[in-house]
């Protein structure tokens, strides 16, 4: 009996065991950037992308065998990015969110969207390219800002609720905001467009509604002791749910979102439970395929409007935060945590940027959107993590919360 790679050889000029090899190559880098990224207390985002620059044609690796594979892992990681965000929130929930935290949200989008939006009309770029780069700069990592809250062991501060609510309000933005710029970015004729955003926006919120409804029902039928069987019914519903949904131009990254709404009670937690690892696996894979394709020089030369952006916003979201904070009560210590805790920017400015990157909205959207990220990413937890000292130095013994 021939071995299954010597099939493959055979039958294909692609060397199998090249691809092998590549692969480990890349799954073991990431391991060791990923065990660094942990040991100096930083999230692993800005080292992947870096890995993508150094693994792209031309850089210090060239990886060329399992480029196909990286593309499509990097699509199956956008899917499992958004399907466990989706997971993470219950109808009940969602609805309760909307109902306190709306004027929090609105100061959060008007605060955080516009100054990319005007950067992005000042490169003379259109006025699509501005939406994109204004939902890049809007919307903070949930990924990063949980991890580092785990971390310093502030789960349980008062500032935490509005921090957690915040990022709830975003992620309802982004059900809403994704499908109507990827309609947009489709172009076409304008009755075409209108009708694709129009189509989008129903969708979501037939799904929202249907979530609150009709969520147990959906909970009963997929639901099954066997973890088998429900990685499988997961992973074949959101494919399936994400792959239509691109078809129609509303973005397999929204039709994984509405999947993981949808969804709730012990179906989300074991899902959420098992998916978690191919999540962080094709995440990785992700990040890496997005630098893959931006040339380093443009990286460079991005740098000066991502710090312009990076200072701006990040003082945007240290108010946000305050301001949120201040209302539900919080001491001035606690307002300042919650400010430096949503600086974070991470995957879904990166998925935002990715959306972009591939509808040719704007050729140096993803350059800009890689550094300004990797500057959020490492100086948010960081001001995150010495946000009570710095506080210590300037408030007056008498005062201190």
């Amino acid at each position: 009996m021939n071995h299954p790679t010597a099939l493959l050889a055979a039958e294909g000029t692609t060397d199998v065991s090249l691809i092998l090899i590549e692969l480990g190559v890349v799954f073991l880098g990431l391991a060791v950037l990923g065990r660094l990224a942990h040991r100096i207390g930083l999230s692993p985002i800005p080292l992947y992308l870096l890995a993508g620059i150094v693994l792209r044609d031309g850089g210090i690796l060239d990886l060329q065998a399992t480029e196909q594979f990286v593309e499509v892992g990097a699509q199956v990681g956008v899917v499992l990015l958004l399907l466990l965000l989706g997971l993470e929130y219950g109808p009940d929930e969602l609805v309760g969110t909307l109902k306190s935290s709306a004027p929090a949200g609105a100061v959060d989008l008007v605060a955080n969207f516009t100054p990319g939006f005007a950067v992005g009309l000042l490169l003379g770029w259109s006025p699509l390219a501005a939406v994109f780069l204004g939902g890049i700069t809007y919307i903070s990592s949930s990924g990063v800002i949980a991890k580092v809250l785990g971390d310093l062991h502030r789960l349980g501060n008062r500032e935490t609720p509005t921090i957690l609510a915040i990022l709830v309000m975003e992620d309802l933005a982004m059900a809403v905001y994704l499908p109507v710029v990827a309609g947009l970015a489709v172009g076409g004729a304008l009755a075409g467009t209108a009708l694709s955003v129009i189509v989008a926006v129903v969708i979501v919120g037939l799904v929202i509604w249907g979530a609150v409804r009709y969520s147990t029902v959906l909970d009963r039928v997929l639901f099954n002791r066997s973890d088998e069987v429900l990685l499988f019914s997961l992973l074949g519903l959101t494919l399936l749910i994400a792959g239509g949904a691109e078809k129609i131009h509303i973005s397999a990254a929204v039709g994984a979102f509405l999947v993981g709404i949808a969804i709730s009670g012990p179906t989300a937690r074991s899902g959420a439970a098992l998916l978690s690892p191919l999540r962080d696996l094709f995440a990785g894979v992700f990040f890496v395929f997005f630098t893959f394709q931006i040339e380093p020089s443009a990286i460079v030369g991005a740098l000066p409007v991502a710090l312009g952006l990076a200072v701006v916003t990040g003082a945007t979201k240290v108010f946000t935060g305050w301001w949120a904070a201040g209302r539900a009560g919080v001491a001035i210590r606690g307002r300042i945590r919650a400010g430096t805790a949503l600086m974070a920017r991470g995957e879904f400015s990166i998925v935002i940027a990715g959306i972009a990157t591939l509808s040719g909205v704007e050729d140096g959207i993803g350059a800009l959107a890689t550094a300004y990220v990797l500057i959020l990413a490492v100086v948010g937890p960081i001001l995150t993590r010495y946000a009570d000292p710095i506080t210590a130095r300037f408030q007056r013994p008498a005062a201190r919360a």
